[in-house]
């Protein structure tokens, strides 16, 4: 079993920073092993990914529209994963979940079905 706890949502004007967290608990097997991604969900819409750290190496990938302007990181000491998102817009609003994928894939999914644990969510809204 993994846990997963969200925070650092919150209000924000369009333009403006919030850096979320992820703290990763319960498996015995080390944080490292586990690929961590990030996803939202808008109001009427379907949950879509966001971005991704990979097993191992760490090595990230993001959605389109949000490169250049998201940053995933993780310590693996801390058993924590971030997502520093800048120059947040409107339509940015919306419920963000980090989610764990415990197979160990040679390339990060971007599939939700791919990924095994889930926390509850953290809301962020982003006002015009």
């Amino acid at each position: 079993q993994v846990q997963l706890v969200e925070s650092g949502g919150g209000s924000v004007q369009a333009g403006e920073s919030l850096r979320l967290s992820c703290a990763v608990s319960g498996r015995t097997m080390a944080t490292i092993y586990i690929t961590v991604g990030w996803f939202r969900q808008a109001p009427g819409k379907e949950r879509e990914f966001v971005a991704a750290s990979s097993w191992g190496s760490g090595t990230p990938d993001y959605t389109a529209s949000v490169k250049g302007r998201f940053t995933i990181s993780r310590d693996n000491g801390k058993s924590t994963v971030y997502l520093q998102m800048n120059s947040l817009k409107p339509e940015e609003t919306a419920v963000y979940y980090c989610a764990a994928d415990v197979f160990l894939r040679k390339s990060i999914s971007f599939q939700e079905r791919d990924y095994d644990y889930w926390g509850h969510g953290t809301q962020v809204a982003v006002s015009s």
